[in-house]
């Protein structure tokens, strides 16, 4: 399966369309016919998530089965399956985001696709910048990093 990987500077127009990039679209083409779902993201970050249609409806049944008591999970299951735009795209390669996925990522003419493995996530060029200038020294570090070796 292919696995998205890099960073794409892209442009969205006033409608909210953007084209996403050939390499981008052609893996996309193969893993689901260029049927996604663009949904927000349910970190502090507020980039969008977009995931190849058959990716989604394999954590779609996960998100649904959290126990919606607890408000934590009440939360990602609002903001995620809430917020899910099944979308295709068209003959150009393009994408409609809708109004409210705009505005909850901040998103304006400039804009970063960001390949992550199984997903691409949708970043204001600005906000993506500035979250690579933070600091990370705070951040602790996951057991599972600790022996990573880059």
């Amino acid at each position: 399966m292919s696995r998205f990987l890099g960073s794409h500077a892209i442009n969205m127009d006033a409608k909210g369309r953007l084209a996403i990039p050939a390499k981008v679209r052609e893996e996309l083409a193969q893993l689901c016919d260029g049927r996604i779902v663009v949904t927000a993201n349910a970190d502090e970050e507020r980039c969008l998530l977009i995931y190849p249609e058959p990716e989604w409806e394999e954590l779609r049944p996960k998100i649904e089965a959290l126990p919606n008591m607890n408000r934590a999970a009440r939360r990602l299951q609002r903001l995620l399956l809430g917020n899910a735009a099944p979308m295709e795209l068209d003959s150009a390669g393009r994408i409609l985001v809708p109004p409210t996925l705009r505005s909850y990522a901040h998103l304006e003419k400039k804009l970063m696709l960001i390949g992550q493995g199984k997903k691409l996530e949708l970043w204001s060029e600005e906000r993506w910048f500035a979250w690579l200038d933070e600091s990370s020294d705070d951040d602790e570090m996951p057991p599972e990093m600790e022996a990573l070796s880059l």
